[in-house]
């Protein structure tokens, strides 16, 4: 099953021209076009956990998918807290599901 973002409420519509690449998440490759949101990417892949809760160390993914909660947040080429429904995709980039509040210790 994809679950592939076509048509975003913030970024628009998938451009069906863009350039596909490879981001690392968690360590694994992964395709992904330029531009769309990571999350995008991610959900085009099953993947649907972003990251862990500080306290009770529960999953969290998309909920608003709009950059107004963190829900969707992760550790983004060392930077973390990224709102992944909301950045865009660049070539290279390197993602890693995010524990607690980001800190050291994150994979």
């Amino acid at each position: 099953m994809c679950m592939r973002i076509e048509d975003h409420i913030i970024i628009g519509k998938e451009d069906s021209g863009a350039e596909t690449v490879e981001i690392t998440v968690d360590g694994k490759p992964i395709p992904a076009k330029v531009g769309e949101p990571i999350l995008a990417a991610l959900l085009a892949k099953n993947i649907i956990i972003n990251r862990y809760t500080v306290k009770n160390k529960e999953p969290r993914g998309l909920f608003c998918g709009i950059g107004q909660c963190t829900d969707c947040a992760m550790i983004v080429n060392g930077m973390a807290n990224v709102r992944t429904c909301i950045t865009p995709v660049e070539k290279g980039m390197v993602v890693n599901t995010q524990f607690g509040i980001g800190g050291e210790g994150n994979g």
